[in-house]
């Protein structure tokens, strides 16, 4: 029986996760979130198990609330690398989850390069 997309999802998610882990080198992890109506991008330290910076549409001084599009993706990424910057975070790992890395999660994994994040 053919898998349902939920389950390929969360095969290539856990996938995608147990390889970068092997090369994380004790850096935080660059974990994405999308949903129908919205992105979210959390860079989290899995040592100490904390959130060290968060950004989302959910969050009115962005801008993009609401919004799940490629500027809001990029608008995203750059709030991230500046959060992430006064965080004192300059190397990270990309985590994209389940999601293929084309559309909005490229979007936003280059505005945070552009943003001075290094992965």
């Amino acid at each position: 029986m053919a898998n349902s997309k939920r389950k390929t999802f969360e095969k290539r998610r856990l996938r995608v996760r147990s390889r970068l882990r092997k090369h994380a080198g004790g850096r935080p992890r660059l974990s994405v979130h999308r949903s129908n109506k919205n992105i979210s991008v959390q860079l989290i330290d899995d040592a100490e198990g904390r959130t060290l910076a968060a950004a989302s549409t959910v969050e009115a001084d962005i801008g993009h609330v609401g919004r799940n599009n490629l500027e809001a993706a990029s608008a995203i990424g750059l709030k991230i690398a500046e959060r992430a910057k006064a965080a004192g975070v300059e190397e990270c790992y990309f985590d994209r989850g389940g999601y293929l890395y084309h559309g909005k999660i490229k979007a936003l994994a280059e505005a945070a390069r552009e943003g001075g994040l290094k992965f």
